[in-house]
């Protein structure tokens, strides 16, 4: 990654842009690096009185203070949209339809409603505005599966869904951005635990495998997330032909 890839980048913003006429973008800002350089990207090819941030906590949020640093840094408007309420509403919705059923309410719910209610927000403002949603997914957590889907897994415009978590680094680097907040462990602020916990693999050995297919030790770990997930790729990321000759069939 170089300074040329990332000046391509804004190049290619910059021509989505002009093309389709639009006016800005909206982006969710958690407080992780993805968000923190896809808004700085597109700061650069739009200039940030078009950009605005969006920080979306669930009642707490743990990084909080790193989203509104972030927005600070990049010099963009932001606003603060509590979805807790919301959440509260949907999920009391959901366990009176499951009593009936006689089931409780899964994990996998209340993991991903935030997510979904964020991404409704997202639009909700965008769509008033005449903006755009930017998408701040990457190209290793989606080819894991480790997004949620028509959560953070969509969008109108996706800056670095073609770059690995590595390289995302790398391009937070060369655009200058603060090493603490670029270089800080991912994690999903809700669980407790770092993204690589939680997937029970690391962005090196993921992102080493994307780019050369090498086998390594968590290879099988990573082959049944890639699996499992197909559905949340379709119609949504483009990847490189030849990742697939990386997987059995």
């Amino acid at each position: 990654m170089t300074k040329s890839d990332v000046n391509k980048i804004i190049d290619w913003l910059k021509e989505f842009f002009n093309n389709h006429k639009v006016l800005g973008a909206v982006v969710g800002m958690s407080g992780g690096k993805d968000s923190l350089i896809t808004a700085k990207l597109l700061t650069c090819a739009i200039g940030k009185d078009n950009v605005v941030g969006v920080i979306m906590p669930n009642g707490k949020m743990t990084d909080m203070e790193d989203a509104v640093k972030s927005c600070d840094l990049l010099g963009i408007r932001h606003y603060c949209v509590d979805i807790n309420n919301t959440y509260n509403t949907i999920l009391e919705n959901t366990k009176s339809v499951l009593e009936k059923e006689k089931k409780d309410i899964s994990t996998v719910t209340t993991f991903n409603t935030p997510p979904r209610i964020r991404m409704a927000t997202l639009y909700a403002i965008a769509g008033s505005l005449g903006y755009v949603v930017a998408n701040t997914s990457n190209l290793s957590e989606a080819m894991v599966g480790y997004t949620t889907k028509w959560g953070d897994n969509v969008g109108d415009i996706s800056p670095i869904a073609n770059f690995t978590k590595t390289e995302v680094c790398q391009i937070g680097l060369l655009l200058g951005l603060e090493k603490n907040l670029v270089l800080k462990a991912p994690s999903d602020g809700l669980t407790g635990k770092s993204d690589e916990d939680s997937m029970g693999i690391t962005y090196d050995e993921l992102d080493n495998f994307i780019r050369t297919g090498k086998k390594c030790a968590n290879y099988e770990r990573i082959t049944a997330l890639h699996n499992k997930s197909k559905h949340k790729r379709s119609g949504v990321y483009k990847y490189i032909p030849n990742l697939k000759n990386h997987f059995k069939d």
